[in-house]
């Protein structure tokens, strides 16, 4: 796991971007402490900084060069079937001039580039990892930049005046001193509405995201992207088995897909909160491993409620060496300024992700496993049951006056949930692909377009993601996990786990986006998934591994005291970037205040996540000194 930054073009060989790629890694030196690598030659510029996980030898520093010297390789992230492909590449191919790669180190990182001299473009499709790499070959002039299936490991970039710019964070463009710090009034809108901006767009002008599943090359300055891997090719039915076939064929691959993820020359933990998806990992952990596992969990006891004693019955259960690190709110406010310095793109869920990696970290742990996932693949959210239930009742567009039936229901129902039932029947059709992105709507829309002075159609910002991810009546469910994966989970939840654990050297791996587990549980027709009992699926597939307590408990998660917080010990923090952000230059200026007033006097319908994701956005704008 590590941070990678590059500069191709015709015209860098000059000072000033030796320089910019200098300012680049060193703006992301907390990816990757162990060391620090710079390679250049006419047309390309290349920074590493590695963390340290497989072959912690020096032969493992990175950029890395072919023996031949021809090709230059950066690489972030982690192959989990290295050892395989290492095996297949050491061999002679039946009937193939292929002559066996003969490897100098034991990294995983070797292993991407003999896979790329051997089957080239296609060496993506044969690797199952998290990653994001750059390969420069320095006979064509040619670059290849490539980003895994699932989107775990982020790669931004800019192609301007012929010249790329590329890295493994934002900040590190932002630093480089040779983009424009502009603003993306567009992203701040669908921000606004959505709490985050959907790839491949950024909070920056002309600053994008790979899209996963996606290469792109640059040749003659000529940039080309291709997609290697579509997730949507997979939400229908590819296999005839019974329910206890497919429980036992998800066991396989989790179990396996555990397995993979416990490769690593560091100390390595999980986190368990005591939920169904980190117990199931915890105890697939236990199983598959020769060591003892660490478990780690953060609690707080000033919380209303603790998960710390399901945790604990987990760690007791599968005999984990079990780490609980008990915080007080005051113990998280006074950590809440290195948090906020710590988001690399604005996200107002971003703090949570940050102290609970510091706190794994502090306890000398280089990588850990998360249940992150399990949740959009196995139908776990209630959004899930909604959505199925919606798509059932097509009589709803034919009931009369169906418009003014929502809006008596927004009227007596005075909260967000009303309002969005009352958008939703003021749909022309309701489906769920109409209604989707009014679940995932932070204010109104009244509210919403009285704080912008341009107006912007809010549903098409999701709508451009999810359009093709279309599935057969039989597959329901796989259409939401697909909105699912690709809206909040890619965009919120792993670029959150990215930023705030490489924000202190920790890496953080995903058993439940191993792309084989997806792409069989979105093949798995609704009959098998439909969310009686949350992630039936899931559980039936455990089998007795974990206890009932645990299978019957309440979703839980943090239950801090924002609200309080926001009118309280913050409310200064707060109040000064409110009244900053509404002087800028595309919001209206009375309309965010009276959005603070109102969560002041606490009306139902501005709830403290609203203004905190605006407070967030303008203290990113102020740390990084965005134009806008």
């Amino acid at each position: 796991m590590c941070g990678i930054t590059g500069i191709v073009g015709n015209t860098i060989n000059s000072d000033v971007y030796q320089t910019a790629i200098q300012k680049m890694t060193n703006a992301i030196d907390h990816r990757g402490p162990n060391s620090q690598g710079l390679w250049n030659d006419e047309h390309c510029l290349f920074g590493h900084r590695r963390l340290s996980i497989i072959d912690l030898s020096e032969a493992g520093n990175q950029p890395f060069i072919s023996q031949d010297g021809r090709y230059i390789l950066i690489y972030n992230g982690e192959l989990y079937n290295y050892k395989d492909l290492k095996f297949e590449l050491q061999r002679a191919e039946h009937g193939s001039t292929n002559i066996p790669y003969i490897f100098k180190t034991n990294t995983d990182t070797e292993v991407i580039l003999a896979s790329y001299l051997r089957w080239g473009n296609n060496c993506m499709k044969r690797f199952n990892g998290m990653f994001a790499f750059a390969i420069w070959d320095t006979v064509q002039q040619k670059l290849l930049i490539a980003r895994d299936r699932l989107g775990v490991k982020p790669l931004y970039y800019q192609y301007k005046n012929n010249i790329l710019v590329f890295a493994s964070e934002i900040r590190a463009l932002i630093y480089s001193g040779i983009i424009d710090k502009k603003i993306n009034q567009s992203s701040v809108a669908e921000y606004i509405q959505y709490a985050t901006v959907h790839a491949p767009n950024t909070m920056l002008q002309d600053v994008n995201v790979l899209m996963p599943g996606n290469f792109l090359e640059l040749h003659q300055n000529n940039l080309t992207f291709s997609q290697y891997w579509n997730i949507s090719d997979y939400a229908t039915s590819k296999h005839d088995l019974s329910y206890k076939e497919t429980c036992e064929k998800v066991n396989e691959l989790l179990t396996a897909s555990v397995e993979r993820r416990l490769i690593a020359d560091v100390p390595f933990g999980a986190f368990l909160s005591g939920g169904i998806d980190s117990s199931a990992i915890v105890g697939l952990m236990s199983k598959v491993s020769s060591e003892k596992v660490q478990t780690f969990n953060v609690s707080f006891d000033e919380s209303e409620f603790s998960e710390a004693k399901y945790a604990k019955q987990i760690a007791q259960k599968f005999n984990t060496q079990h780490h609980e690190i008990k915080l007080t709110p005051t113990d998280f406010l006074n950590q809440l300024p290195e948090a906020l310095a710590a988001i690399d793109h604005p996200s107002g869920d971003g703090p949570n992700s940050y102290i609970v990696s510091k706190a794994t970290k502090k306890e000398g742990i280089s990588m850990a496993l998360s249940g992150l996932g399990g949740d959009e693949v196995f139908a776990g959210y209630d959004i899930f049951k909604r959505f199925y239930e919606l798509e059932k009742k097509v009589w709803l567009n034919i009931i009369p006056a169906k418009g003014l039936a929502g809006k008596l229901i927004s009227a007596k129902n005075k909260s967000v949930q009303g309002d969005k039932t009352s958008e939703i029947l003021a749909l022309n059709s309701i489906n769920g692909y109409q209604a989707y992105p009014i679940n995932r709507k932070l204010f109104n829309q009244t509210d919403y377009h009285s704080l912008l002075k341009n107006k912007y159609n809010d549903s098409n910002f999701i709508f451009n993601v999810i359009k093709n991810s279309t599935t057969d009546k039989q597959h329901i469910l796989s259409r939401v996990s697909l909105y699912e994966i690709e809206t909040y989970m890619q965009n919120v939840l792993l670029r959150d786990a990215d930023q705030m654990s490489m924000a202190v050297a920790l890496e953080v791996r995903v058993p439940f986006l191993d792309y084989l587990l997806v792409q069989f549980v979105l093949g798995v027709k609704d009959e098998y998934k439909f969310p009686h009992t949350p992630k039936k699926l899931l559980i039936d597939s455990l089998g007795d591994l974990l206890p009932n307590e645990i299978i019957n408990r309440p979703k839980m998660g943090f239950t801090l005291p924002w609200k309080d917080w926001l009118k309280g010990d913050l409310r200064e923090f707060c109040e000064d970037n409110i009244i900053q952000f509404s002087k800028s230059s595309f919001v209206n200026r009375e309309a965010i205040l009276i959005i603070w007033n109102r969560f002041l006097n606490n009306d139902p319908k501005i709830t403290w996540s609203r203004i905190w994701h605006l407070v967030v956005l303008n203290n990113w704008i102020n740390t990084h000194h965005i134009e806008c």
